[in-house]
Order: structure tokens, then C-alpha cells, then sequence
């Protein structure tokens, strides 16, 4: 397994939220994050197929203070709507780079918790962004990270463990839980639930809490590049048990939270220069639920 990545589904904003990203967190912190740079990682356009217009944006790959995300204009879908479910979490070292991202971030925007010191931070806001993704901003003065942050409604300890589980046992190193609070009687939250957690899939760090009552959306989902077809059918079959399966790969969970199990040869297919060869692996990934690698290079050597 290479990565699980952040996936952003827009209707046709993909390629402006990349660009205002990657201007927002060059310009406010990579001279400070050393090798953790932001930058447009690559792009590629609808063709004369479709089903966009040619020459618009399909997806864009991009990276902030080094966490990947993948973007997509997938068009209007209904329920495909940003909120707070799942947030990014950006720990910033000074408060001026924090007063700055903060000011950048939630122009035009809605402000969830303004800008001031908490019980637990000396600096932290939560807002959302013009787009509606979701941004948790917080002075940490000890490194600079980008963090998907998971809002359950009181299953978020059931759902680590659960995740854990299943990425262990396929091999995916530094899977488990790393630290766990839960709440106290005089804690604004759910008695003896989760406060706040961190656990790793992989090696990819996330948070957890609960106490949300907002369903997940689709709109962003976890993107898993599996290097073989074994990991792809053990993901697909143990993260769909309760939950929904889709078109092309994607998958809905028994907590909601929405995945994509895919082949890392997929995107080399469908990337080839000769477009009728990529074409028709499209076309024969549209056909599937689960992804197999068997009948996508098969239709590739036609």
C-alpha cells in the first residue's frame, strides 16, 4: 500500500479551491515548514468524451506543508456537501502564521470557533472556508502538520479500532491507536466517550472525537492506493461489511465514512499518452463496482 489520501469532490470549483490552497499555504507557511512544501502536483482535463467540458479540470493532485490531497470536478452530486464531519486540523508555529492562515482561510467563509485562546490551546479556530471544506487551525509551536480530523457521533472509539484492525492485518505498518482522552463529567461532550484521539492507518495520522451530529459526507472521501489486487479485494470486502458499495471503487462504510479502494495501476492506464488505450480502461472501470486490475489491463492490450 503507497498512501491514503484526502479526495475533495467539487462540482466545478476543483481547479480554483487548488489554486487558492496552494497560494494560501505557500504564501503563509512553507518558508517557515522547511521540506513541507504546497504546490499543484499534477492535472489532468476531460477529453472530447466527457463527461466534462474539453478542457476542463478533472482532477488535480496537490500538496499543503506535504499532506496530499486529490481534488475532482465530479459535478453536481446530491449529498455531496462539505461540513464539519471531517475537518483539517493544521498545527502552525507562531502565532503570526496562525493570525494570517486564519484571516486567509475564512474570508468568505463561515467561522465555527473565532480566533482566541481555549482550554486546550493557546491559539485555535475552526472555520470553514469559502468552499465549505472545514479547517481546525491551532498554534502548536512544535511542527507544522495537516491532520484529517474524523467527527463521530459517539462511535468514534469502535470505528479506530475497527480501522486498525483491518489495516493491520493486511500488512499496513504503524496501524493503531497513539492516544485517546475521553470525556469527564465536567467536560461539554458525551460521558466516558472520546474526547480527543489520534491513530495512524499506515503511517498517515488522524484525530478522532465525538459528540458530532452532522452525517459524514462523500464529498470527502479516503482515497487507499493499494499496490496489489489482494489488497484491494481484502480492503473492499471487511470496510463494505455493514455499510454500501458504489460505482468505481467507492465504498461507504458502517460508520459513513466513504472510501475509494483502488489499484495504484489504474492511474498509470488511465494516464497513458495513447488515449484510445486509456479510454477504454475508463470505460471498463465505469462498469465496476469493486476495481479489478484483470479487466482493466485487459482492456488496455485490446
Amino acid at each position: 500500500m503507497k498512501n491514503i489520501l484526502p479526495f475533495l469532490w467539487f462540482d466545478n470549483q476543483a481547479e480554483e479551491a487548488v489554486n487558492f490552497y496552494v497560494s494560501t499555504f505557500s504564501t503563509v507557511l512553507d518558508s517557515s515548514a522547511g521540506e513541507k512544501k504546497s504546490s499543484e502536483l499534477y492535472t489532468n482535463r476531460y477529453g472530447e468524451a466527457g463527461p466534462g467540458p474539453k478542457g476542463s479540470v478533472m482532477i488535480m493532485g496537490f500538496q499543503l506543508i506535504g499532506q496530499e490531497f486529490t481534488a475532482l470536478n465530479g459535478g453536481p452530486v446530491k449529498d455531496f456537501t462539505f461540513n464539519p464531519s471531517i475537518s483539517f486540523f493544521v498545527d502552525c508555529k507562531n502565532e503570526e502564521e496562525l493570525s494570517e492562515l486564519f484571516k486567509k482561510l475564512s474570508y468568505s467563509g463561515k467561522i465555527r470557533m473565532p480566533l482566541d485562546k481555549y482550554p486546550f490551546s493557546e491559539r485555535f479556530a475552526w472555520i470553514d472556508d469559502k468552499f465549505g471544506v472545514s479547517w481546525q487551525l491551532n498554534l502548536a509551536k512544535n511542527n507544522y502538520d495537516i491532520i484529517p480530523f474524523l467527527w463521530f457521533d459517539n462511535q468514534a472509539e469502535e470505528a479506530m479500532n475497527y480501522y486498525t484492525s483491518i489495516f493491520s492485518a493486511i500488512g499496513a505498518n504503524d496501524s493503531g491507536i497513539k492516544k485517546l482522552t475521553r470525556f469527564g463529567k465536567n467536560d461539554n461532550g458525551p460521558v466516558g466517550k472520546v474526547k480527543h484521539a489520534v491513530f495512524t492507518l499506515n503511517g498517515q495520522q488522524y484525530m478522532a472525537m465525538d459528540s458530532n451530529k452532522e452525517n459524514f459526507s462523500p464529498a470527502i472521501s479516503l482515497f487507499v492506493n493499494c499496490d496489489t489486487q489482494k489488497e484491494v479485494d481484502e480492503l473492499w470486502n471487511k470496510l463494505s461489511q455493514g455499510g454500501k458499495t458504489s460505482q468505481c471503487g467507492w465504498l461507504t462504510d458502517k460508520f459513513g465514512i466513504t472510501w475509494q479502494i483502488i489499484p495504484t495501476i489504474l492511474g498509470k492506464l488511465i494516464s497513458d499518452l495513447d488515449h484510445n488505450k486509456s479510454q477504454r480502461v475508463v470505460q471498463a472501470m465505469l462498469k465496476m463496482t469493486k476495481i479489478e486490475s484483470k479487466i482493466l489491463i485487459e482492456a488496455y492490450e485490446q
